[in-house]
C-alpha cells in the first residue's frame, strides 16, 4: 500500500531481495533494536551503504559489534539521530559555540509521562516495553535522541553514573531512570525520566545554564526556545518541517554521495548507548 500511494516502482516482503538488488545502493535500517545488529552486518555485506534507527542497538555490547562491523568495510552508516539537524536544535548549539551566555555550567532534563503516553507511537505487540526486542523500556527509544543532542552539546562526559528502577507493577522493564554525568569542560548534567508518572504529569524539559544566563527547551512537545541573557529574554519558536527527518536524510544522502561528512557516525551511537548502559542498573 505505501509503495503503491507513493509511486515507489518495486518493493518486496522480503529484506533479502532489497539486499540482492544490485539497482539498491543503501538501505534504511526501520525494524525494531533486536534486528538492527543483523541487518546492518548483512546490509554492509551485501555493499550497501546503511541508514539505521535509532535506538542504534539494544546496549552497549551490541552498538560495538556494529560498529566493528563498519570498521571492517568500506560502506558508509549513519545512525537516526535526526533532531540533531532540526533547527530547534541547531540553534541551540549556535548559541553554546558564539560564547554570548558565556561558559555553559550545568544541565538538567526531565521526561515525565504517564504510562503508554500517546506520544509514543503505538503498535501492536508494544515491543518498546519488551526488553528483549527494545533492550530497555520507553526510555530506550526517546533518551537516544536527548542524549545524542546532549553529546553534540558538550562532548564525551568524563563521568557517567544513574539507576533505574521499576515503577508500574504490571510494567516489565524498568520506567524510571535517573542519570549523573560530568564533561570534560566541567559542565555537570542531571537527568530524570519517568514514564509511569500516577497523577498523569506531563513534563519535557531542559534547562543549560551558563555563566551570563540559561537557554530553555523541550526535546519533544514544544518547538519554542527561551533564552535569558544580559539583554533580557528571548522567545523564538522554531516549528519542525513537514517530514521530521528531512533535514537528516539530505545529510545522510550528501554524506552517501560523498558530497558531505558524516552527519551522525556509528562512533557517536555507540556512545549514546553506553551512556544509556551507565544510566540504567538493571534489564
Amino acid at each position: 500500500d505505501f509503495a503503491r500511494r507513493h509511486s515507489v516502482p518495486k518493493w518486496s516482503g522480503d529484506a533479502q531481495d532489497l539486499l540482492d538488488d544490485p539497482d539498491i545502493d543503501a538501505i534504511y535500517i526501520a525494524t525494531p533494536p533486536n534486528a538492527h545488529l543483523e541487518y546492518t552486518r548483512r546490509a554492509l555485506a551485501a555493499g550497501k551503504h546503511v541508514y539505521v534507527e535509532k535506538p542504534m542497538a539494544r546496549n552497549g555490547a551490541e552498538a560495538r559489534n556494529i560498529l566493528e562491523a563498519v570498521n571492517a568495510s568500506s560502506q558508509k552508516v549513519c545512525v537516526a539521530h535526526y533532531r540533531r539537524k532540526l533547527p530547534l536544535f541547531m540553534r541551540i548549539q549556535a548559541i553554546l559555540q558564539s560564547g554570548e551566555l558565556g561558559k555553559p555550567r550545568h544541565v538538567t532534563l526531565r521526561l515525565i509521562q504517564p504510562d503508554k503516553d500517546p506520544m509514543i507511537a503505538p503498535s501492536e505487540e508494544y515491543w518498546r516495553v519488551q526488553p528483549e526486542i527494545s533492550g530497555g523500556g520507553i526510555f530506550h527509544d526517546l533518551a537516544p535522541h536527548q542524549l545524542d543532542l546532549i553529546l553534540m552539546y558538550f562532548g564525551e562526559p568524563e563521568v557517567i553514573q544513574g539507576f533505574s528502577l521499576k515503577r508500574n507493577p504490571d510494567g516489565g522493564c524498568d520506567d524510571c531512570v535517573s542519570g549523573q554525568m560530568r564533561f570534560r569542560n566541567d559542565v555537570l548534567f542531571q537527568g530524570h525520566w519517568d514514564f509511569a508518572s500516577a497523577d498523569g504529569t506531563v513534563k519535557d524539559n531542559c534547562k543549560i545554564t551558563c555563566d551570563y544566563g540559561t537557554i530553555g527547551f523541550s526535546f519533544f512537545r514544544s518547538p519554542t526556545l527561551v533564552v535569558k541573557g544580559k539583554n533580557g529574554i528571548e522567545t523564538s519558536t522554531y516549528a519542525p518541517p513537514q517530514h521530521i527527518q528531512q533535514p537528516m536524510i539530505e545529510a545522510v544522502n550528501s554524506y552517501f554521495l560523498g558530497a558531505g561528512g558524516n552527519p551522525c557516525s556509528v562512533e557517536i551511537g555507540t556512545k549514546v548507548m553506553e551512556m544509556i548502559d551507565a544510566f540504567v542498573s538493571r534489564r
